[in-house]
């Protein structure tokens, strides 16, 4: 019996789930009705009065940001290592966005209010945890050295 490979391990099935996400939610925060206030979208910076879902603050460069990862995600599911390159560095990346939102109550390129900054939290914790629980093991697609047999004891 042979065993095959799958197409995709469980990191990069993952890494492609977020990656949607994020450009389903980068798409989201420019539809009127699902982004509240959406006549009051900014381009850029804290004072954009649009909420997506009417709870978290968005502006234009914020769902553009959102739908650059997606892309990239997307692209980097392509192999093990990017995968879980994109889990761990997106979440390490997120995770230092909430640290900054703790500080600062927006910038002047993101928008970040308090229910902002919670999902900041959750998302980088859980891209962390995905990267590194599902990547934990070896590279499944480099080739595993072969153990040598010992050598046999002379003159036996």
């Amino acid at each position: 019996m042979t065993t095959t490979t799958p197409k995709y391990m469980a990191v990069q099935g993952a890494a492609l789930l977020v990656a949607t996400g994020f450009l389903v939610i980068g798409i989201l925060g420019f539809i009127p009705g699902v982004t509240t206030d959406y006549g009051l979208l900014d381009w850029t910076g804290h004072h954009s009065g649009a909420k997506l879902f009417g709870v978290f603050a968005v502006a234009g460069v914020h769902n553009v940001m959102h739908l650059a990862f997606g892309v990239v995600g997307m692209i980097l599911t392509r192999s093990y290592a990017a995968a879980r390159a994109y889990l761990i560095g997106g979440g390490l990346a997120y995770l230092a966005l909430w640290v900054i939102g703790l500080f600062i109550d927006g910038s002047d390129l993101v928008p970040l209010n308090g229910a902002s900054n919670l999902l900041h939290y959750a998302i980088g914790g859980v891209m962390v945890i995905l990267g590194l629980t599902l990547g934990g093991q070896r590279d499944p697609t480099k080739r595993r050295q072969r153990r040598r047999s010992p050598k046999s004891a002379p003159g036996l």
